[in-house]
């Protein structure tokens, strides 16, 4: 403990509490006013601290780390506006689930609303979307309030991990902010210190652990209910769990007892883990596009794991059908956008129990099988020589030559999508990650070098404008402690919008929705240190992902053209579902 001042005794314990509770890394914005924070979290041995300039890509660059480590990550900046930049990062961690403790520090209150400098109003800063918030106490050198302090702490970090989501705390500092002695205060100080013991201090705290729900009543009610369907059907959504070879694993074991097909979004792990589940079903987007198809395949029974996949043709298919729903999640979040006759259980489906003797292999799930066989062929088919650098075929290659295993980033808008419709199953164990909270592009770059932090070599697949929407994430390059390969798709705009209807609208299509920007990547990489190669063909692009950076950021350019790229798609879609 640091007992200079208040401050800096009120801070080590702020830092000692965060360690004792299982929060190992902190990212640190500079300011004055979160002085004593940043130098308790900096010299505390068990803190991991990142210095980074941008509040914005500070709080997703903690995002992507906790994501990787399914623990909450702290982040610091000083008062005034430096918070507010972190409300991006609150949104997505509050809609996806990603524990954050987010710590402002603030004036005290005889500084507010008397136009000092660097003051506004941090109170609830971050509206409703922290999971819990609330403002500390002024620092106090008072054993009693230092264990206020201590239990807010720990607090703070459970609530994190319970709902989870974002915990936002406030905290007003008055000087001195550096580490100076208080001589008014020495006696009390010198008290506190030669009294203190940690060990009794800090002893009964444990590190927090997300609760697991287990409602074996509902659980079984859905096996009731399933066993009496023959055209039952489980529905994967995006998924991050922290053990993806015990989700697949689990999922594996449930389709197999069923006997049900299994829908597996492009953003689960379920695709890259072929080997532990025959039920799997890839391309179930562009089977549904054949009306006649889609109507013979209607289910009777559907489970969903998590939320919905982003297949906008299997939502819609979905409440057309009508079929009961089951919903597996954690949490109490409503996943239900289709308002359908839906019913949720809480719980993961890592704990559940289910038939050890397999299900007798239906029709119907012949037919789902079938068709999936039949759609990656002709996806092959169409890929397997195409020439041209398009940005379907990267989706299709990349489970095909990424290394086993690879944590990898996949960004909002056309890569999601390319990647829902042509990643095929595969037994190469790739993690995905990626931030479909609030689906936005904020961050993408800092989440995925957050990512890539204490992590093996990653893998980030962009679009330009996602990049240079966070191109100050890059900045964070010389703390990076492991590699980054970013593939990036420049297309010179927003390619999702060219297959949107709204493509046909020129003016204003190209100037305010295509928003060209004709950067050149490889004198923005060299202004930040960044490596970069551009990819002339598919070779080289095949040579280039052979072995991953292990050290820093590279990008790999791809260079594409939106408007071939949406005909492509048109054409391939048309091929698959002719229309009647």
């Amino acid at each position: 403990m640091d007992f200079t001042n208040r401050n800096m005794l009120w801070a080590s314990v702020l830092a000692e509490t965060l360690v004792r509770v299982g929060v190992t890394e902190v990212v640190i914005c500079p300011g004055s006013r979160s002085t004593p924070l940043t130098i308790a979290l900096a010299r505390h041995p068990q803190l991991a601290a990142v210095p980074m300039l941008d509040e914005r890509s500070a709080a997703f660059f903690a995002l992507g780390a906790a994501r990787r480590s399914h623990r909450p990550v702290a982040v610091v900046c000083t008062s005034g506006t430096a918070g507010a930049n972190f409300f991006p990062a609150v949104i997505e961690a509050r809609e996806s689930g990603v524990p954050l403790l987010l710590l402002t520090a603030d004036r005290p209150p005889e500084l507010r609303d008397c136009a000092a400098g660097q003051a506004i109003n941090q109170l609830k800063l971050f509206g409703n979307y922290p999971v819990w918030q609330t403002e500390l106490a002024l620092p106090e050198p008072r054993f009693e309030l230092l264990c206020y302090l201590r239990q807010t702490i720990a607090q703070a970090a459970q609530r994190a991990m319970a709902a989870p989501g974002p915990v936002h705390l406030n905290i007003p500092l008055r000087d001195p902010l550096p580490p100076l002695p208080e001589p008014a205060i020495a006696s009390e100080l010198a008290e506190l210190a030669a009294g203190w013991d940690s060990d009794r201090f800090f002893g009964h705290l444990q590190p927090v652990q997300q609760p697991i729900a287990l409602p074996l009543a509902r659980w079984r009610e859905f096996w009731q209910a399933a066993r009496s369907t023959q055209r039952g059907l489980i529905v994967a959504g995006p998924a991050q769990p922290p053990d993806p070879g015990a989700y697949c694993a689990a999922v594996g074991r449930l389709a197999r007892s069923l006997g049900w097909p299994v829908l597996a979004e492009g953003l689960s792990p379920l695709r890259n883990a072929g080997m532990l589940n025959p039920n799997l079903v890839a391309h179930y987007d562009l089977l549904l596009r054949d009306r006649f198809l889609a109507e013979q395949l209607r289910p009777t029974c559907v489970l969903r794991l998590g939320e919905l996949p982003i297949s906008k043709t299997l939502r819609l298919w979905l409440m057309d059908t009508d079929a009961p729903q089951w919903v597996l999640a954690g949490g109490d979040r409503n996943l239900d956008p289709l308002h359908g006759r839906t019913r949720s259980i809480q719980g993961a489906i890592e704990l559940w129990q289910t038939d050890a003797l397999d299900a007798p292999e239906s029709d119907y799930l012949h037919q789902w099988l079938a068709g999936d066989r039949a759609v990656h062929h002709q996806i092959k088919t169409a890929l397997v020589d195409e020439p041209r650098l398009i940005e379907s075929k990267v989706a299709w290659l990349l489970p095909q030559v990424l290394p086993d295993r690879t944590p990898l980033f996949i960004c909002n808008s056309m890569p999601v999508r390319d990647v829902e419709y042509f990643w095929g199953i595969n037994d190469r164990e790739i993690q995905p990650f990626f931030n479909r909270g609030a689906n936005g592009i904020d961050g993408s770059l800092s989440t995925a070098i957050g990512l890539a932090h204490y992590n093996q070599p990653a893998v980030m697949l962009t679009g330009d404008l996602a990049l240079l929407h966070d191109t100050n994430g890059l900045l964070a390059r010389r703390h990076l402690q492991g590699g980054l390969t970013i593939i990036l798709l420049n297309n010179d705009g927003g390619g999702i919008f060219e297959m949107l209807p709204v493509a046909q609208f020129d003016p204003p299509f190209e100037e305010f929705f295509g928003t060209p920007q004709s950067v050149d990547f490889a004198r923005l990489c060299m202004s930040y240190g960044v490596k970069h190669r551009l990819i002339d063909n598919w070779d080289e692009l095949r040579q280039a992902l052979g072995e991953l950076l292990e050290s820093g950021i590279q990008v790999l350019e791809i260079p594409c053209d939106r408007k071939q790229d949406a005909q492509w798609r048109r054409q391939f879609f048309r091929a698959i579902a002719p229309s009647p």
